[in-house]
């Protein structure tokens, strides 16, 4: 059963204030940015986006620029890290569980519901990466969120495994098999576990190891990011596909697609997108090229608020 219940903090910067909840008993840390002006204030208050990072990110990981676009803009944020990652409590470190993860993206919903000045009738779940599949599975089972945000998203496993399979072969995709299957022999015998990099060059042991991934990784990550993770979740992310709730979404949603994506497949993005009935942009990059820093960050930006104006926003 998860359970969530506000932890006072104290407020980092004059921009955000810190924000915790506990889920199945550990403290989930988040940061608040209270939206600015008066662009979305409603009756019942302002829309609020709870943003999710990819696989084993951290919020402090390019994430703070698009929430703090989206508060000045008018509306509220909140950035969280998953539990076993980041500021989060969670044992074992580094352990990524996708059902985890997914109880921790519904409360946050829940915390942001509570905010003061949030209007709980407009949550807009907004997801990159491997959190651009969670926001399928998250907007189809909650009935309240109002909106749907998916950046680069990775909603299907198997794609992605597929794809690996093609650009590094068989003999790469059965090594990675073979320490997955480590961490888990480790997991029962109650030991530690056994890591592997979220990112890596290419042809090593990683999660991402596409050209360019791990140079552009460095460049994002925050102080809290640690380049590794239990290697178990080799063995499960070909049977994560979040994009079989895709026709399950009734709600407004923009999907962003980098074409030339390298370790999120576009093709599998595009389908999901479809069956949502998404308002797909498309963008001529790969997958790290759409974060602060890079050519792309700003269309990408531009067109979330301009998505979120059209359908949340209050101002002539």
């Amino acid at each position: 059963m998860t359970t969530v219940s506000p932890v006072d903090t104290d407020a980092p910067d004059q921009f955000r204030d810190d924000l915790a909840f506990r889920v199945d008993g550990d403290t989930v840390r988040a940061w608040h940015y209270p939206g600015r002006g008066d662009n979305f204030a409603g009756p019942q208050g302002r829309p609020v986006v709870v943003m999710a990072h990819g696989l084993g990110a951290t919020k402090d990981s390019a994430l703070p620029a698009f929430a703090e676009r989206l508060s000045a803009a008018g509306l509220d944020v909140v950035v969280f890290d998953y539990r076993n990652f980041g500021d989060s409590d969670g044992q074992p470190r580094q352990l990524l569980s996708i059902p985890g993860q997914l109880a921790d993206y519904r409360g946050a919903v829940e915390a942001a519901r509570a905010l003061p000045g949030v209007d709980p009738d407009k949550v807009i779940v907004w997801g990159v990466s491997f959190a651009g599949g969670h926001v399928f599975n998250v907007a189809a089972e909650d009935p309240r969120i109002a909106g749907v945000i998916a950046l680069t998203p990775a909603p299907d496993g198997l794609a992605a495994a597929l794809q690996l399979t093609r650009n590094q072969g068989v003999a790469h995709l059965a090594r990675s098999m073979r320490v997955g299957l480590r961490d888990v022999i480790s997991a029962a015998l109650r030991r530690p576990p056994v890591l592997a990099p979220i990112v890596g060059e290419p042809g090593t042991i990683a999660a991402l190891n596409a050209p360019g991934a791990l140079d552009k990784h460095l460049q994002m990550a925050g102080p809290t990011w640690r380049n590794e993770l239990a290697a178990r979740i080799f063995l499960q992310v070909g049977n994560y596909r979040p994009t079989r709730r895709a026709k399950d979404v009734r709600v407004p949603m923009l999907m962003q697609i980098a074409d030339y994506d390298r370790s999120a497949p576009p093709a599998a993005a595009m389908k999901a997108g479809v069956r949502s009935r998404a308002e797909i942009r498309h963008y001529p990059c790969d997958h790290f090229d759409v974060y602060p820093g890079e050519a792309w960050f700003e269309p990408v930006i531009t067109h979330q608020i301009d998505f979120l104006t059209r359908y949340f926003g209050t101002q002539e």
